[in-house]
């Protein structure tokens, strides 16, 4: 990753903050927006816009961080609760790829990456929000994927379970949420932000110059494991 030209979106805590640390330590460039956070350029994905300030001429890599976890019954989501998830989940990356595609395609070997979430594979009641939006991320990451392949532009997916991150605190906010958490996961215990930053930096990387279009499940085994 030396030298190499990384734009991450949100990129000032959790696993965004843990993508930046890793891909610091790797001696990639890394230009980070966050919708407010000292130091940073300021960036609301939820605001119109058709450019990004300070962007490199060549991006060489794009993580898209922004999400939202809003769980309740079906019969208590508004339609507007749908349209925040979606806001932020989708519209959100879709204005920054198209802000960011022009210096995408004059890298030799561009990767951008998204997040989705592991409800997407798996049905989990009161999901019904997140998974709507996450959903359409992963098949907007697949088209994209397809039609940026002639420019060199991979686009793929992470799916993570919960992980411990600020936008997850009111999930793990005690001892027994935590316990509860690590039972639900066949490996025995829920994600830390460093598990998912590794895996993006991989889709970023060269070693993962022959994968495009592809849904990478983070989860502890919870799409694919049934523990006994």
């Amino acid at each position: 990753m030396n030298n190499k030209n990384i734009v991450v979106i949100g990129g000032n805590s959790g696993i965004g903050k843990s993508i930046t640390e890793k891909l610091e330590s790797e001696g990639a460039n890394i230009f980070v927006y966050h919708r407010s956070g000292e130091g940073l350029e300021q960036l609301d994905v939820t605001a119109r816009f058709e450019s990004i300030e300070g962007l490199p001429e060549v991006i060489d890599g794009l993580v898209y961080c922004p999400g939202t976890i809003n769980l309740k019954p079906f019969h208590r989501f508004s339609v507007e609760d749908f349209q925040r998830d979606y806001e932020v989940n989708v519209l959100g990356a879709v204005k920054v790829l198209q802000a960011c595609l022009k210096g995408l395609k004059k890298s030799e070997s561009a990767s951008v990456v998204l997040f989705s979430t592991v409800a997407v594979q798996v049905g989990l009641g009161f999901h019904s929000s997140i998974s709507s939006a996450k959903g359409a991320v992963e098949g907007l990451a697949k088209s994209l994927a397809a039609e940026w392949a002639p420019n060199k532009i991979r686009v793929n997916v992470v799916a993570p379970s919960l992980t411990d991150t600020p936008l997850a605190s009111a999930l793990l906010g005690n001892e027994d949420k935590k316990e509860a958490s690590n039972k639900r996961h066949p490996l025995g215990r829920y994600g830390q932000a460093e598990d998912i930053a590794g895996a993006a930096v991989f889709l970023l990387s060269k070693d993962a110059s022959w994968m495009t279009g592809q849904v990478l499940h983070l989860d502890g085994g919870m799409s694919s494991v049934k523990s006994m």
